[in-house]
């Protein structure tokens, strides 16, 4: 807790320019720093809570319906499952196996945070399907693929909105994005196109058809849960602070930034202010970092998202360089 403590202190006087000692350094920083540690370990707390769910839902989704009937799902899960079907290999060594090299794709691309937490996410999958003992619901073919896919849809969006995936699919598919221009929702359909084809041939067209419901409402829930479909969110962020917030988004981020200047004021009777409108667009795996950064600078601050279409140029589709 010292450590980071000293790391928010240092962090905040390397953003405001003064280069001093720590031991010189007012009470307002120290109480400010007390302020962003207590916000880090809340924000921390809350994604951890909100990823808990998550892994008990899909849990509940992949034990209560899918498994104990031979379905499966799109996606890395699917492939597990399908797997499962074909092989007898246990679930939970192979959600973690094969999401292996989609946790170093998201290493490589989104960061150690991230591919950490989203380790944790799935070896906590792994643990609950093991040590919880999660009913069969239903033995009914229509409610094992509309509610196993629900569930697990939920899963997967709350892990999502906790700051990891349970599903390596998503990675891949916002890495194929940049290298091919394809969208997103292409790259996750051609995938699961593979998967159920394979599930036709060894499983049979029947399961495939259900496996086809299955995702589509796991996909769905995940839309539902994390508030949009598209990979790319555009934030409008209005602070007093706005230099520091557009340090953070370049120097910590690695995103651009493109500055309006505009005016604000509340009422009619109130005298407007000049003030730095700053535009931003990240993918919605970094959407809820960006908020949680935001707040830690300034919790007053006005910020708007929106889903963006079309991407093109900038940096948004390029790997950040660092992640601090």
């Amino acid at each position: 807790m010292h450590r980071l403590l000293r790391r928010i202190l240092s962090d905040t006087l390397r953003r405001s320019g003064n280069f001093v000692s720590l031991d010189s350094v007012s009470r307002y920083r120290i109480a400010k720093a007390f302020y962003l540690l207590r916000l880090t370990y809340l924000f921390r707390l809350r994604d951890t809570a909100i990823a808990s769910l998550g892994i008990l839902s899909a849990g509940f989704g992949l034990e209560g319906f899918l498994l104990p009937n031979g379905y499966i799902d799109g996606g890395v899960t699917g492939i597990s499952l399908l797997s499962v079907n074909v092989t007898g290999f246990p679930l939970p060594v192979l959600i973690v196996l094969i999401n292996i090299p989609f946790l170093i794709m998201g290493y490589l691309h989104f960061g150690r945070s991230f591919a950490l937490r989203s380790a944790f996410a799935i070896a906590g999958l792994a643990a609950a399907i093991v040590l919880v003992p999660y009913p069969v619901v239903t033995t009914d073919k229509l409610l094992i693929a509309t509610f196993g896919g629900f569930f697990l849809g939920a899963g997967i969006g709350l892990a999502m909105r906790g700051g990891a995936v349970l599903d390596g699919t998503e990675v891949l598919a916002v890495y194929l994005s940049r290298k091919t221009g394809m969208t997103v929702g292409d790259v996750i359909l051609v995938f699961n196109i593979l998967i159920f084809s394979v599930a036709a041939y060894l499983l049979g067209v029947e399961i495939a058809l259900y496996a086809i419901l299955t995702y589509l409402a796991a996909s769905k829930t995940v839309d539902f849960v994390v508030e949009g479909v598209e990979e790319y969110i555009g934030a409008l962020i209005v602070s007093s602070h706005h230099e520091e917030i557009r340090l953070m988004i370049v120097e910590k981020m690695r995103r651009g930034v493109t500055i309006y200047s505009g005016l604000r004021g509340h009422g009619k009777r109130e005298e407007l202010h000049h003030t730095e409108i700053l535009f931003t667009v990240v993918t919605r795996l970094e959407i809820g970092r960006l908020q949680n950064e935001v707040q830690k600078i300034d919790p007053n601050a006005f910020v708007a998202t929106h889903l963006v279409h079309g991407i093109r140029g900038g940096i948004v589709k390029k790997r950040p360089l660092a992640e601090h």
